[in-house]
C-alpha cells in the first residue's frame, strides 16, 4: 500500500462543549494518511489515476468550515467517513488537533485509524 498524506491542514470551525466555544471559530489542524495505490498514476502521470490531495483538502476545508461539532472525536469520525466514502480510501490514519484548547499545551486532540491496510 502506498500513502498519500496531508500534513498540518489548518481550518477554522465551531468546535467545543462550552458556551463560549459555540460563539467563536477555533482552529483545528489535521494530519491525514490515506492508503492508496499510486502505480497507475506514476506510469501515466495522469492526475485522474491517483488520490488527488488538493481535491481532498478542498473538500475537507469546505466540510470543516461548515460544520459545528461538540467533540473532536465526532469531527474525526465524520472526516474519516467522508474521506473513505467520497474518495474511495480503504484505510486512513487521522490526527485531529485543537491547538488552542489548553493554554499550557501546544496541542490536544485525537488520532484514529480506520479501515484495513491493503
Amino acid at each position: 500500500m502506498d500513502i498519500v498524506y496531508i500534513s498540518s491542514l489548518q481550518v477554522e470551525t465551531v468546535i467545543g462543549i462550552y458556551d463560549w466555544e459555540r460563539e467563536v471559530r477555533q482552529l483545528v489542524t489535521l494530519d491525514l494518511e490515506m492508503g492508496t495505490d499510486i502505480r497507475q498514476a506514476a506510469l501515466t502521470e495522469d492526475i485522474d489515476s491517483t488520490l488527488n490531495y488538493k481535491s481532498v483538502c478542498d473538500r475537507l476545508i469546505e466540510f470543516i468550515q461548515e460544520s459545528e461539532f461538540l467533540l473532536v472525536e465526532t469531527m474525526a469520525e465524520e472526516i474519516a467517513t467522508l474521506v473513505m466514502h467520497e474518495f474511495n480510501v480503504p484505510w486512513l490514519k487521522l490526527r485531529l488537533g485543537k491547538p488552542n484548547a489548553i493554554s499550557q499545551a501546544a496541542d490536544v486532540g485525537v488520532i484514529i485509524e480506520r479501515g484495513k491496510r491493503i
